[in-house]
């Protein structure tokens, strides 16, 4: 005890010199490993219920050896515990499909997720609306549910179909989409690639149509009656032109080489899915145009203008009508710039006021009578030829009709008023022609019906 004592007294007398000289030395303590025995344990938080548990074994039951162990057990466990989650997440995510690239289910049709960085609709919209791809690749591009339904219903074969969500997906017959490959993407990125203002959220790539093969809605419906677009270059006017062929119910459209590509976005979206409601065959020749006509067919061309033949139930119409020198430049029904290959000159000397004149002069034009749009026309299977608003009617569509035992439709309209757009004039004369047709065919039957087919 005395011993024990000394030692305390000797140990006090070296804090105080140290306290004394704390100044001009560093001190280091020793760590004093025993008030780490006599902590309270560490509170662990289990993952599986998230309550707040104490061990049970205090420190004073086990070692500090043991209670380390203890608690790195634990967290190896928790760590164990999330990793597994964490594979059972992801082998989960991968089998449903959320997982970019990965193929997943709607209603037993399979379909894929665009990845990061998926390039594939900016590079099919892309090449889609050039009228070269088109042609050499015989796809074309669709877009909105309206348009798609039409081109399904009509039997077209799509190819690849891009959609935002799986209700827009659902909006369309997903049976008749079994072959084809379709890709949900973001609406994002539909609308970077879309040409509409509210981009409905689905883009299909279709196989060119043929028309021998689709199974049009309106065959039942038609008339004996053909349309026969000549140098039609404003999409929106061949679109419109097309939906009033569907509304009329013509048989078929033929469309010369100098027309738009019917397939055009714009073309689609103005003929409101008259594409597959009747046939349409695009970049043909004249000699082309005739092949695909009944040998029965009467041609008529749509004329924008009167001139110097003017029957005199037309002159008694318009009273103010006034008769011009007869040339070439007269006839708005005559394209400005016919095909030299196709003309007939005769030699002359004589100088004319202006270039125009001189081109034009001694051109032979055929003679083809006019009519007024109501006057009895179409009394058997017809045809009408309609010229673009810039080019005018081909001198073929003219020969056509002549050799065909056509005439000049007139649709008359006031004084000082600019000729009617092409597709509003398209729309009258298919209409009268119609109700003609039909009401031929009430009195003497459908035979030349059936020839027409």
């Amino acid at each position: 005890m005395a011993a024990y004592m000394r030692s305390m007294i000797c140990l006090v007398a070296i804090e105080r010199h140290i306290l004394a000289n704390r100044g001009r030395y560093i001190i280091v303590e020793p760590k004093r490993y025993v008030r780490g025995l006599r902590r309270n344990p560490v509170r662990v938080l289990f993952p599986e219920d998230g309550t707040d548990k104490t061990p049970k074994a205090t420190a004073q039951t086990r070692p500090a050896g043991q209670h380390v162990r203890m608690e790195k057990d634990v967290r190896d466990a928790a760590t164990e515990s999330e990793a597994v989650k964490a594979r059972s997440t992801l082998q989960s995510a991968v089998k449903d499909g959320h997982i970019g690239g990965s193929k997943n289910h709607i209603d037993g049709l399979r379909f894929e997720r665009a990845f990061l960085g998926d390039k594939r609709l900016g590079r099919v919209v892309s090449v889609a609306r050039s009228r070269t791809f088109r042609e050499h690749q015989g796809k074309i591009l669709l877009e909105g549910r309206r348009l798609i339904c039409d081109a399904l219903d009509a039997g077209a074969t799509p190819q690849m179909m891009f959609f935002s969500s799986a209700d827009r997906l659902r909006e369309l017959p997903l049976d008749k989409l079994k072959r084809a490959t379709l890709i949900k993407v973001k609406f994002e990125d539909i609308k970077i690639w879309s040409d509409l203002v509210a981009p409905q959220g689905v883009i299909a790539i279709f196989s060119r149509p043929d028309p021998s093969r689709m199974d049009f809605a309106n065959r039942g419906h038609s008339v004996p009656l053909s349309l026969i677009c000549d140098n039609i270059r404003d999409p929106g006017n061949l679109g419109t032109i097309l939906r009033c062929a569907a509304a009329a119910g013509c048989h078929n459209v033929l469309l010369t080489k100098g027309c738009v590509d019917a397939w055009e976005p714009k073309v689609l979206r103005a003929a409101m899915g008259a594409h597959f409601r009747l046939p349409i065959i695009p970049s043909l020749s004249w000699d082309d145009i005739e092949s695909h006509l009944p040998k029965a067919v009467t041609v008529h061309v749509a004329d924008t203008s009167y001139g110097h033949e003017i029957t005199r139930e037309t002159e008694d119409s318009q009273v103010n009508a006034s008769h011009k020198t007869s040339k070439a430049g007269d006839y708005g029904w005559v394209s400005t710039r016919p095909n030299r290959r196709n003309m007939r000159h005769e030699d002359s000397d004589s100088d004319s006021d202006s270039d125009s004149d001189c081109e034009f002069e001694g051109l032979d034009l055929p003679r083809v009578d006019m009519r007024l749009y109501h006057d009895t026309w179409a009394q058997s299977p017809s045809a009408v030829v309609v010229g673009g608003e810039t080019q005018g009617l081909s001198l073929e569509a003219v020969q056509l009709a002549e050799k065909t035992a056509g005439h000049r439709l007139y649709i008359p309209i006031v004084p000082d008023v600019d000729s009617l757009n092409s597709a509003m004039a398209t729309s009258i004369l298919l209409f009268e022609g119609r109700k003609q047709l039909l009401k031929v065919m009430q009195t003497s039957g459908r035979k030349w019906k059936q020839q027409f087919s």
